[in-house]
């Protein structure tokens, strides 16, 4: 997994760059049991220093984007600490790698279930087109 780190109104130090990247990084685990390319998973970590009008002090913002193959998973999170946010960014994106991976794997078995059970209809109500009725009943 490719982190790209950018850094706005803030300085971007070694001991930083180094705890994204053992965060950000870290969540390389949730995806790699995925049949996609694991050099073409990016994530885009923008950090920066943000002042709110009814806030005081400083508030500082994490954002990432999660670039796989087919979707692209977005969380931003506001905190008055920079390493609090970054933590907090990192889970809420496993909680939405975690959501999006559920969602793939109900819709394959969605697609078994309904293989399934066009399997149990008999050769003759093949043959009579009976399952045709089937269909049109779901349609409806």
């Amino acid at each position: 997994m490719n982190v790209i780190i950018k850094g706005t109104n803030l300085e971007l130090h070694e001991d930083l760059k180094a705890y994204v990247n053992e965060k950000i990084g870290g969540l390389k685990k949730f995806i790699e049991n995925e049949n996609i390319d694991k050099s073409a998973i990016m994530a885009r970590v923008e950090l920066a220093k943000t002042t709110q009008h009814h806030q005081q002090g400083d508030i500082y913002k994490a954002e990432v984007n999660l670039q796989m193959t087919k979707k692209m998973l977005r969380v931003v999170v506001e905190s008055d600490d920079i390493y609090k946010a970054i933590d907090e960014v990192k889970d809420k994106l496993k909680v939405a790698i975690t959501d999006y991976k559920d969602e793939k794997n109900t819709k394959i078995r969605k697609g078994a279930r309904i293989i399934k059970k066009l399997k149990n209809i008999s050769p003759l109500a093949w043959a009579k087109g009976e399952f045709k009725k089937y269909k049109n009943r779901r349609e409806e």
